[in-house]
């Protein structure tokens, strides 16, 4: 069972996934040795994965767009094409006025409008209106941070592929995998997290923390979106945010460990001052879902990574 010296480390893991067993027994007031227990038991339980998470302006791809699809016949059908395709990152049936959503991660927006026309003549759709983000204001999961101007050699290539399948790996464990000192190995890891290539967090698994209950939400704004993506961020159970323009203003997700505090999120949302129009769909069925920050594989060619690009 699952307490609430667990969920502040979970919290702490999240936003930093390799900090020190010494400073998160610092945060919660235990010793270190009994921090180190538990995290290893929330990481044998399930209950979380820490993992390193790639900016997507790594790779080129700095556009996030949401698309809500209107569909004719069985949804099944089309949720199999979009996940089969490379710049859908989620793609959901759910329940709303829009029988399947997707988010999407490109290049530019000219590749935007490429992506959005092939997926309108997928089988089964009878239109798809989009939600392009200006920038992510909140993402429990990948984090957000500004991108700085790096040259990303295939060393360093290796080391963020360890750390995407365990962000804990020591210093010393990483050096051996690839060929460094253990010097060598935390001076380039730490030039990594601190120019955002890398972000370092523990991924929640909901159901295993009785946190399973998600939807999806849009909102209209009445004023000014900034300053209104600053209140709802805020709110407890918004995990993802974004700002844009489109179908909607803001885009996000709640979450919460059960409906009923589900719905207090969506009431803590609706009666943020400036929020016009607020639009609900929960996730039927996920049919593909990769993190929002996560570039995906190496690119062939080594690139340097642009400055000022935001998560």
């Amino acid at each position: 069972m699952l307490d609430a010296v667990d969920a502040a480390l979970m919290r702490a893991l999240q936003g930093d996934g390799r900090a020190t067993y010494q400073a998160l027994a610092d945060g919660v007031g235990l010793s270190r040795t009994a921090v180190r227990a538990r995290v290893r038991r929330l990481v044998a339980l399930g209950a979380i994965r820490i993992v390193g998470v790639l900016h997507a302006g790594v790779m080129g791809r700095e556009v996030f767009a949401h698309v809500s699809f209107t569909v004719s016949g069985p949804v099944g059908p089309l949720l199999g094409e979009l996940a089969e395709r490379e710049a859908v990152t989620f793609a959901a049936q759910t329940a709303g006025r829009f029988p399947a959503v997707a988010q999407v991660r490109v290049r530019d927006d000219q590749a935007l409008a490429e992506e959005v026309a092939a997926m309108r003549v997928l089988p089964g759709v009878g239109g798809a209106e989009v939600f392009r983000a200006g920038g992510v204001v909140k993402d429990a999961d990948s984090g957000v941070r500004e991108l700085r101007d790096i040259t990303i050699d295939p060393l360093d290539w290796r080391l963020v592929r360890h750390l995407q399948q365990d962000g804990r790996a020591s210093y010393a464990e990483l050096a051996r995998r690839v060929g460094l000192s253990q010097a060598a190995a935390r001076s380039r890891v730490v030039r990594l997290i601190e120019a955002g290539v890398v972000h370092v967090t523990a991924l929640v698994e909901p159901t295993v923390v009785g946190a399973d209950e998600r939807l999806g939400f849009g909102v209209r704004c009445r004023g000014d979106a900034s300053v209104l993506a600053a209140r709802l961020a805020a709110v407890p159970g918004v995990s993802f945010l974004a700002a844009g323009f489109g179908r909607y203003d803001l885009v996000g997700t709640a979450a919460a460990a059960d409906r009923a505090a589900l719905v207090e999120a969506v009431e803590a949302i609706r009666a943020c001052p400036d929020v016009g129009r607020l639009e609900t769909w929960e996730h039927l069925r996920v049919a593909k879902e990769r993190l929002r920050g996560d570039g995906g594989a190496a690119p062939a060619a080594v690139p340097r990574a642009r400055k000022g690009v935001a998560a």
